[in-house]
């Protein structure tokens, strides 16, 4: 099936992780234009490094969570250019809710759900200038199912959840609507780097006895920016495998 698209620009929030390099590659390849985000040095060379065979068919920009700085100079330099936007922001803070550090749960909450917020009304009032705009959020089956440790980053997607749940109910009819996945145990990144120490238990509780894999994540993405998913809205999909469908 030939999937066709309302747009060409794309923003990444995240774009250094390894999901949104392997969206990004099956972006270029279906003729869209990826701008993908970054936090630092280090972020901003691994993107060079994975995509530097699409030479000016991508862009990327830095966005620190946080910075209202960076977010100002964000939307300097790309205007009102967004077509799409997907979303792989997400800090890292792991910690048992009893001895969790205050500043360290007020910055986390203030950067992933205060600052995202932000972007998002940023984002989406560019894409009210077009009448058009569509954006999916990836969120995490932690969501529904948090290991312990996790309940910070759990509470910050299901905020994050809401937000964009939210965006498509209040402008669906203008033509801007949301999407939200919650991919499970992914061999890429921080999926990949938990599964190598409980691989034989975690795959036990995945009904297709497998991870999931970056490009079949980003296929699924791309498939939901597509006019042939339209008629997704405000809603949140889980992509696990069977992960959180039972005990």
């Amino acid at each position: 099936m030939k999937l066709n698209f309302s747009g060409n620009s794309a923003l990444i929030l995240g774009g250094s992780c390894d999901l949104a390099i392997a969206l990004a590659e099956c972006m270029m390849k279906a003729a869209l234009f990826p701008i993908l985000t970054y936090r630092n040095e280090k972020g901003q060379r691994h993107i060079s490094e994975k995509l530097g065979a699409f030479t000016e068919k991508y862009s990327s920009f830095y966005l620190n969570f946080g910075d209202r700085d960076s977010l100002d100079s964000l939307f300097e330099q790309i205007g009102d250019d967004i077509d799409f936007l997907v979303d792989f922001a997400q800090g890292d803070f792991e910690s048992y809710i009893a001895s969790a550090d205050e500043d360290s749960i007020h910055r986390y909450f203030a950067e992933n759900i205060s600052f995202r917020a932000e972007i998002l009304k940023r984002a989406s009032r560019a894409m009210l200038k077009r009448k058009k705009g569509r954006l999916v959020f990836v969120s995490s089956s932690a969501a529904d199912r948090p290991n312990p440790g996790q309940g910070f980053y759990a509470a910050a997607k299901l905020a994050s959840e809401a937000l964009y749940r939210n965006l498509g109910l209040e402008l669906g009819g203008r033509g801007i609507t949301t999407v939200t996945l919650r991919p499970g145990y992914i061999d890429a990144g921080r999926g990949q780097k938990y599964m190598q120490a409980r691989k034989e238990e975690v795959l036990r509780m995945v009904p297709i006895k497998r991870a999931l894999t970056a490009t079949e994540v980003a296929e699924t993405i791309l498939f939901f920016l597509s006019d042939s998913a339209a008629g997704f809205n405000a809603t949140e999909i889980a992509l696990d495998g069977g992960l959180t469908a039972g005990k």
